[in-house]
């Protein structure tokens, strides 16, 4: 079981902040495939990964990066300084 967050308008278009799932996926890149093919909220926020950040077990991640082992992935758009 993965508990999955989601911040910012990630979460606005799931409309869930958070959700646990369990997946057969290898990678973030095959589970973020899985959401997708849910449902259309999922396949409209996964649409750009160009335009997210993944944490790892609060670690920031790749799409690439194995799942072996994770127990949380959050996803968020890129933070801005200011």
């Amino acid at each position: 079981m993965i508990t999955l967050l989601y911040f910012a308008w990630v979460r606005e278009r799931i409309g869930l902040p958070r959700e646990t799932v369990e997946t057969s996926a290898a990678t973030v890149a095959g589970l973020v495939a899985e959401l997708a093919a849910r449902e259309e909220r999922y396949a409209l926020a996964f649409a750009d990964l160009a335009a997210l950040r993944v944490a790892a077990d609060q670690e920031l991640s790749s799409f690439d990066a194995p799942l072996a082992g994770v127990r949380e992935l959050a996803f968020f758009p890129p933070m801005t300084g200011g």
